[in-house]
């Protein structure tokens, strides 16, 4: 029995065997949780709730300690990846081949979680080389399911549709927001994209729903556009080596309980009650390179402990707020760029964009949204629309300049980049 659609009782008691079993895992190979946890008696750490005893890893620890969280030689490491650098300078993790068919399990849970079964196709629009966790799990995820993958790779609308005519695949997977340039290419091309082979969308590194688990602006317009495909949301890091897909009632990400230990903490460094917004903190379970302990993700989002419609009883995540290093007091109303993309994105008239924060000349915040757009866009009427669009959603109206398409995308995709760049913190 998937220990997902066990009691909550016993899901917990279920990971405090786990957790017990890396703190003992830590204290013996780990160079840094030697040091970090001199001291102090792990052996009294008994429930989730004692975690709050121990200290958090943040970031911070990871850069400039990177190879003393390793727990195996060298030699043991099979493939090395690197995070994307979102919140400061990448940081490089050795993973065995235990922690591959770790990845793999964990992406065939979550595919199954998204409605993947074997004999389905999922056509993959993301890359899986440039050191990316992600590309190289969902691929040995769905060769674990039995489900076949097609690796197309990010961009290029015209291959992405000529993959789907060619091989039909039932589901996709993507940056929400390519699925924009996906619909309108296949609008100029002729393509029948409501009867194609496309039913299912699953998005990564963008939210499709709100905090009510409602679709947001973005995942509305997609499904507006193409109402024939289900929407399914995920969320996942390179640090926590785990994914939290929705299923088919979108009431947030579940998590695997083998796999990772979620605390949702406050400002005070202590636990929030379940359905008040925190910062996501992670124990990783089960990681045999590289593992964790209480490693502040930066990521804010709630706990949801009641039962899902589709049976499990593992706890949800709500959709993403934004990340806590980017929270920006606009004006005096506090925004995350989450936010603002979704105006963005749910812009027809926007090719494309990039918001840069900075701080201004009387020490508040200031942003500026500079946007591509469509050639038959007049400048002035750009700008007004979009001001219009943020007083709207936002209350608030960020400053907006309109540049060539061309300048927009060499700042979105630089040589080293595996994901668009939209945001840019200069504070």
């Amino acid at each position: 029995m998937d220990i997902e659609f066990e009691s909550a009782k016993t899901i917990n008691a279920y990971q405090e065997v786990l957790l017990h079993r890396q703190l003992e895992y830590l204290t013996s190979a780990s160079p840094y949780y030697k040091a970090a946890l001199k001291g102090i008696n792990t052996s009294k750490i008994q429930t989730i709730d004692d975690l709050r005893q121990l200290p958090f890893t943040t970031k911070q620890d990871l850069q400039q300690h990177q190879w003393d969280f390793l727990c195996v030689p060298r030699s043991k490491v099979v493939d090395y990846i690197t995070t994307s650098g979102t919140l400061g300078d990448p940081v490089s993790f050795g993973c065995t081949e235990q922690d591959l068919q770790r990845l793999a399990f964990n992406e065939e849970k979550s595919f199954s979680c998204a409605g993947l079964k074997p004999g389905d196709t999922l056509q993959l629009m993301t890359t899986i080389d440039k050191r990316f966790m992600a590309g190289l799990a969902y691929w040995l995820g769905i060769r674990k399911l039995g489900a076949s993958i097609i690796r197309v790779g990010n961009g290029v609308p015209e291959l992405q549709w000529d993959t789907i005519e060619r091989l039909h695949p039932d589901s996709i997977m993507c940056v929400p927001s390519f699925i924009l340039k996906l619909v309108d290419y296949a609008v100029a091309h002729g393509i029948d994209y409501h009867n194609s082979s496309v039913k299912r969308i699953i998005g990564i590194g963008e939210g499709l729903r709100n905090q009510d688990f409602s679709l947001n602006l973005l995942g509305s317009r997609i499904h507006q556009l193409w109402p024939e495909v289900k929407l399914f949301a995920t969320y996942s890091s390179t640090e926590m080596s785990a994914t939290f897909s929705e299923c088919e009632y979108g009431c947030g990400g579940h998590v695997h309980p083998e796999l990772i230990i979620v605390e949702i903490i406050g400002e005070n460094d202590e636990p929030v009650p379940d359905g008040e917004v925190g910062e996501v903190v992670v124990t990783t379970l089960g990681v045999e390179g590289m593992p964790l302990l209480r490693f502040r993700t930066g990521d804010m989002a709630a706990r949801i402990n009641e039962p899902c419609k589709c049976g499990r009883n593992s706890y949800r995540l709500t959709p993403l707020v934004g990340r806590k290093n980017n929270m920006i007091k606009l004006k005096g109303t506090t925004l995350y760029p989450p936010a603002i993309n979704d105006v963005l994105d749910n812009t027809p008239e926007v090719e494309n964009y990039v918001v840069v924060v900075r701080t201004s000349d009387s020490g508040t915040d200031e942003v500026i949204v500079r946007v591509g757009v469509k050639n038959d866009v007049m400048h002035d009427a750009a700008i007004s629309m979009l001001k219009e669009r943020f007083r709207a959603r936002l209350r608030v109206t960020p400053k907006i300049e309109v540049l060539p398409t061309d300048v927009i995308q060499a700042i979105n995709f630089t040589a080293k980049s595996r994901k668009p760049v939209k945001f840019i913190d200069e504070r």
